[in-house]
């Protein structure tokens, strides 16, 4: 209730005479009641009557009101613009008419696609970039007839392949200032869905666009190189592996100039850096090194810039490169391998750094802006710098929530318990263990982790991420249901990473539920194999389930050969095969799996009972063994399409991003004509129809737009 309200219930009991709030109160307040009643509802008016003055404005109406607004000047809905998931019109709506003004520069066009796509953008006219005959009268500098090669930020910039196990060089061309001879090709996007590629030509213009973002990860503890006996050789990823830096994207001062490199999310390489290292190494920026305190409790200082240089530190026969051409007072840093070298005064220094990784969306354990579960909960704890958690886990255990802050490694393997009841009809209690808004804990397990649900618990685990060891929820001697549910986890695929980042326990389980009256819930999390006792229940969304290759085993029971339990799973991603005693439901999710040469499954997808369920709107092998499918692929009319990934290995930027080469019939395959898969979420097919029906809109005659994808 607004007691500032006019109509506040205070206010109009006041109002009365004093005689009848003294007899009100003798018989017990009923008047005061009805007044109070009254007053809800004339605050709701009151409240309506000032939302309508401001429905009037575009930036403080309602989200339902903005189509109205924009049907005043004769702006057009997009296809799926009422999506929660595209976000609200209410930007381009706003900008319509200063767009209209603009018509067809490269400025609006810039912000055009911003606004509709949500991803940052940068405008490139191609004719700029041509090599021609200069006028005299008319230089134009930023495009000489022929390549500077002495310039690195020139021919960095270039559009260049991918390499390896890489999401891509700098920027992919967004920048280039190299001028280049004409060609033929439109840039415009083909029926079949892909763009014609066309790039350097007068009418041509380019909209390229990040899809990767760049996620923080805060007060990270640098882990140890495990061959080096100096205490040199750090990498900045908590896992012990290489990883590569993205930039931190600084926010455009305006819209009357073009975006530059610094405004995008792209990953950092050695040169760039090292070309500017000043936007990318320092307090506040993609890479932050910290000291510790002079005071316990103080806060962790940064390293001063002017302490860190960039270095190609890649592996040589007997360490890392330029290891014995670092300054003794200075601080290596590789950004392509997130690699750190200490010159040898700063050895004996525990260090912390705060940097960005790439990822294409906010799912598993991560720093992204989230609500833990259990605030309700009787018994509330808190854990801080890798504190042992066995106390709190302890304190919990007959209901509560232990919120763990920070982003350090606690390296320790705990039990999570949730305390049984005996009395029938009693309700289970809840035990909520997740990781603070902006945190991103890893549970260093030195072995499995076992999961102790009481009768009718329920244990929640929100945020974490856990490498080292397998979750194990054992079979109990009773027969009353548990409840296990992870939402926003990490399960490492592989248990753990070695330096190059590849499995260390390629196609070992993340997840062993053997208690049959089990009920398993995974929402918007990454993990290993799952192996679910027959007979409990299992639901993925927004999942992916990693068995390190298609011909791995990805689902099924406690024992080789033996059935998961049933299975529902939807918008999600599963690298392996797949044994179900039902799919009860399979929707929008891509089964990436084949057999082995004898390795005894019917089928790479296969379910025991085919007479119930369904699967719909999904991606499986031919040759699977399911319940009668509806409109899944590959079909009768697109016999050999199969999808295609940018990387299969977990810990890459583009990590199961499904390539532009992917057949259309994936990419717009899903029940709301969105890509299948775990990505379904991002909407990235109608981003780009969006994009596509305004700049049919917005271009001026003659010019034709592609859209490129930078990451």
């Amino acid at each position: 209730m607004n007691t500032q309200s006019t109509f506040s219930a205070e206010r109009l009991y006041a109002l009365l005479p004093s005689v009848h709030r003294l007899r009100d109160a003798e018989q017990g307040g009923a008047l005061r009641a009805l007044l109070a009643l009254f007053a809800n509802e004339l605050q709701a008016i009151e409240e309506n009557i000032e939302q309508l003055y401001d429905d009037q404005f575009v930036e403080t109406c309602a989200d339902w009101v903005v189509p109205y607004i924009g049907d005043l000047i004769g702006w057009q809905p997009l296809l799926d613009g009422a999506s929660p998931a595209l976000g609200s019109p209410r930007a381009e709506v706003a900008n319509t008419i200063a767009m209209r003004r603009r018509k067809g520069t490269a400025l609006m066009l810039e912000q055009l696609a911003r606004s509709v796509t949500g991803w940052p953008a940068h405008a490139a006219e191609f004719f700029e970039q041509l090599a021609t005959t200069q006028y005299m009268n008319h230089v134009r500098p930023q495009a000489p007839a022929t390549a500077d090669l002495r310039s690195q930020a020139a021919t960095m910039a270039l559009d260049r392949p991918p390499r390896a196990g890489r999401s891509g060089d700098l920027n992919r061309g967004a920048f280039n200032t190299v001028a280049h001879t004409a060609e033929m090709r439109t840039p415009a996007v083909s029926a079949d869905g892909h763009s014609g590629g066309g790039r350097f030509n007068i009418p041509n213009v380019g909209l390229f666009v990040w899809r990767l973002q760049a996620f923080a990860r805060s007060g990270v503890p640098l882990s140890p190189d495990p061959g080096d006996a100096t205490g040199r050789r750090w990498r900045l990823d908590p896992l012990g592996c290489d990883a590569q830096l993205f930039r931190r994207p600084q926010a455009q001062p305006g819209f009357d100039m073009l975006s530059s490199a610094a405004h995008v999310p792209a990953p950092l390489t050695v040169r760039g850096v090292a070309l500017a290292p000043g936007l990318d190494f320092g307090a506040g920026s993609s890479l932050t090194l910290l000291r510790p305190p002079a005071l316990p409790g103080d806060p962790w200082v940064p390293v001063p810039a002017a302490e860190m240089i960039v270095a190609d530190l890649r592996d040589v026969a007997g360490g890392w490169n330029h290891e014995a051409g670092v300054p003794a007072g200075r601080i290596a840093v590789d950004p392509e391998r997130g690699r750190v070298l200490l010159g040898s005064a700063q050895v004996g220094t525990a260090l912390r750094a705060s940097f960005h990784a790439g990822f294409a969306r906010a799912i598993g354990g991560g720093e992204y802006e989230r609500t833990p579960p259990g605030e309700a909960l009787p018994v509330q704890r808190r854990a801080r710098e890798a504190e042992a958690l066995a106390p709190h886990l302890a304190a919990i255990a007959g209901g509560g929530r232990l919120l763990v802050e920070d982003s350090l490694v606690y390296a320790q393997t705990p039990v999570f318990s949730v305390a049984g009841v005996t009395a029938a009809g009693q309700p289970g209690h809840e035990v909520v263990v997740a990781a603070g808004n902006g945190a991103r804990p890893l549970v260093a397990a030195g072995g499995d982790l076992t999961l102790a649900i009481g009768a009718r618990g329920r244990l929640v685990l929100d945020g974490l991420v856990i490498s080292g060891g397998a979750l194990v929820l054992a079979a109990a001697a009773d027969t009353e249901a548990r409840e296990l549910v992870l939402r926003d986890c990490t399960l490492v695929p592989g248990l753990t990473l070695d330096a190059a980042g590849n499995a260390g326990s390629p196609g070992a389980a993340s997840l062993v539920v053997t208690h049959p009256f089990a009920k398993v819930t995974l929402q918007r999390c990454i993990t290993g194999p799952l192996r679910i006792a027959t007979e409990a229940e299992l639901s993925l969304q927004d999942c992916i389930v990693d068995a390190g290759a298609p011909s791995a085993t990805a689902y099924e029971g406690n024992s080789a050969g033996t059935p998961g339990a049933p299975l529902t799973v939807q918008d999600s991603t599963l690298v392996g095969k797949v044994h179900a005693q039902v799919l009860m439901l399979a929707s929008n999710t891509l089964f990436v799996a084949r057999r082995a040469a004898l390795d005894g499954w019917r089928a790479p997808v296969w379910a025991e009972r085919t007479q119930e369920g369904c699967v719909r709107f999904c991606w499986l092998p031919a040759d699977s063994i399911a319940p009668r499918r509806f409109r899944c692929l590959p079909s009768a009319e697109q016999p050999g399409v199969l999808p295609q990934f940018t990387s299969l290995r977990y810990g890459d930027a583009a990590y199961l991003q499904l390539r532009g080469t992917t057949p259309l019939a994936i990419r717009t395959g899903a029940d709301d004509e969105g890509e299948i898969g775990v990505m379904h979420a991002l909407m990235q097919p109608q981003r780009e129809a969006n994009l596509r029906v305004r700049l049919a809109e917005y271009l001026r005659f003659g010019l034709a737009a592609g859209v490129f994808h930078a990451t």
